[in-house]
């Protein structure tokens, strides 16, 4: 594995789901976390964690190594994973 991947995402998100499929399809080995499953100060902590690299808090929010996608963007997320 090239980068450390984690992606932060919503169980019931299409667009999650398909970002999954994607890094899935291109053998990415990644860390996934649903935020919507989390409970507590788990919860709380991750939804920090998520607001220092997306303010918005939108769902899928992709880390590869120091590059944050946010959203299901084929290309860029290619781009980062090859780069």
């Amino acid at each position: 594995m090239k980068h450390d991947v984690k992606l932060y995402a919503l169980s019931t998100c299409i667009h999650c789901k398909n970002t999954r499929q994607f890094l899935d399809d291109n053998d990415t080995d990644y860390d996934c976390c649903y935020v919507d499953k989390l409970e507590g100060e788990e919860r709380v902590k991750v939804i920090e964690e998520i607001k220092k690299l997306n303010p918005n808090l939108s769902f899928p929010t992709l880390c590869i190594g120091d590059k944050v996608i946010v959203g299901y963007k084929k290309d860029e997320i290619k781009e980062a994973l090859d780069a």
